[in-house]
């Protein structure tokens, strides 16, 4: 069976360098906070070209911090309205409830799964604040449109980077002049991940960073002096020292998924399957290859008889699940069309050269 992702595979490489940072923080005795969230924070920000980084629990808690640190600051308040694709993953959208923020959902493009711009401004109200641009499957949204729409509007935007590590933009000048603010999942599939949970959130705004890492240790900036009513969300030291090992590796990572990428888009040839939308630039690490097939569960079906492991991500929109019975009844046809078709391959850095050949030889049988 060639499995979908070998998590064991992938950490293979790091296992001594493991067990010696487990050492080197067991010896320390500091397990909250310490050196290695320090170091973390400095070479992750560095890497992303951010003034700041704030090491944080998780993905959903770097979004709804993020949130909350708005409305400290007075620039969001609750009951505001943010810009959503409709077809993203569900944290995206409970992160803005957890806030007691309002989610507009907006359709996606077919081609590329990632928010229609075209479409957002007519989605726009007096009560809408801010925009959520989720880089979903590993690819960039248009950056520079959602930007403009914002100037235009007045609106914040945060960046949903959970599946974009290393990901850059074509307009990655401009946007390093803006203050904008990502939220990074480190959950072990991820392009980095750990061996649990852990996130991050990246800024270049030093009054949200402020309040920022107050928030994430119970709104306390000094031991015992609480400015804020906050939360328990600090990346784990251990977690910090594993990303730290795995960060300088991430690019190479990210340049194998690609060349695997390339090979699937230029030699999958099969009327029957539908392939991603990319144009070649750096703005794709392709955290997942996602096809389209009118008859999903057949192909699926057919990839496990020849033993190919694939995943749905994911097989129910967030307006038709039941945690939302209030958007039941409402119509996203692209999106429904989406979650109803998608397909993810294996498409990761420790895929053999044989296994990518069968994996295209068997789709183009199909």
């Amino acid at each position: 069976m060639i499995p979908f992702l070998d998590l064991k595979k992938i950490n293979e490489p790091y296992e001594t360098a493991f067990q010696e940072k487990l050492k080197e923080v067991l010896e320390n005795g500091w397990y909250i906070l310490g050196k290695e969230v320090e170091i973390f924070e400095k070479v992750f920000a560095e890497y992303c070209q951010k003034k700041y980084c704030i090491g944080v629990g998780n993905g959903f808690d770097a979004l709804v911090l993020i949130f909350k640190g708005y409305i400290k600051l007075r620039k969001l308040k609750k009951g505001d309205e943010v810009i959503v694709p409709a077809n993203t993953y569900i944290a995206s959208i409970l992160a803005i409830l957890q806030a007691d923020l309002v989610p507009v959902l907006v359709e996606p493009r077919l081609e590329t799964y990632n928010i229609n711009t075209d479409l957002i401004e007519e989605k726009i109200t007096s009560k809408t604040k801010a925009i959520l641009a989720v880089h979903l499957y590993g690819q960039l949204c248009e950056m520079d449109k959602i930007n403009e729409i914002a100037g235009k509007h007045n609106l914040i935007v945060v960046e949903d980077c959970a599946q974009s590590h290393g990901a850059i933009n074509n307009q990655q000048l401009i946007i390093n002049n803006l203050k904008l603010t990502q939220a990074f999942s480190f959950y072990p599939g991820k392009n980095l991940g750990c061996l649990g949970d852990g996130g991050a959130i990246t800024t270049n705004d030093s009054e949200l960073a402020k309040v920022l890492f107050s928030l994430r240790n119970y709104g306390s900036e000094k031991k015992y002096h609480n400015e804020y009513i906050g939360v328990n969300s600090r990346l784990d030291e251990l977690q910090a020292g594993f990303l730290n090992l795995k960060l300088p590796n991430l690019d190479s990572d990210n340049e194998k998924r690609k060349e695997i990428a390339k090979r699937y888009l230029s030699e999958i040839k099969n009327e029957k399957i539908i392939l991603p939308s990319w144009d070649l630039s750096e703005n794709h690490v392709f955290h997942l290859f996602v096809i389209r097939t009118k008859n999903r569960e057949k192909l699926q079906n057919y990839l496990a008889q020849n033993n190919i492991q694939t995943v749905i991500h994911y097989p129910i929109p967030p307006h038709k699940q039941k945690a939302f019975l209030e958007w039941n009844n409402l119509s996203f046809p692209i999106t429904e069309k989406i979650h109803n078709e998608v397909l993810s391959l294996p498409c990761n850095p420790v895929l053999a050269k044989t296994e990518i050949d069968f994996i295209i030889e068997i789709l183009n049988q199909y």
